[in-house]
């Protein structure tokens, strides 16, 4: 696994290739799902997230804003009582402390970017 990229430069990433990567790891097999923090500042987290089609992540919370930004498949969040649908292309932004779970209606990769608290 490679440490998050340092940004002082600038930080660049070709996505499809880190997605390829992801999906070659032993987590992706098992858990149907799997994430590298590309990077990690002390204002700011970028995330790539990966998911096999049926995979699922449990409901949980952010204590920050948090943007979702669908890069290729389908995935469906539930966010208290609302289902959202994301496909490539699309945006969601979650408020603090909202419980969502998430799940692969398709194999699918998204960009999770969270705040960080100074």
């Amino acid at each position: 696994m490679t440490k998050p990229a340092p940004t002082a430069h600038g930080a660049d990433f070709d996505l499809a290739e880190v997605d390829r990567e992801l999906r070659q790891e032993a987590a992706y097999a098992r858990d149907g799902h799997t994430a590298r923090t590309l990077v990690r500042e002390p204002d700011l987290r970028v995330v790539l997230v990966v998911m096999r089609g049926g995979g699922k992540i449990a409901e949980h919370r952010a204590h920050e804003t948090a943007s979702i930004h669908a890069l290729g498949g389908h995935v469906r969040l539930r966010i208290e009582n609302q289902l959202v649908h994301l496909t490539a292309g699309k945006l969601l932004v979650i408020a603090p402390e909202l419980r969502h779970e998430v799940e692969a209606l398709a194999d699918s990769a998204f960009l999770l970017t969270l705040p960080q608290p100074r």
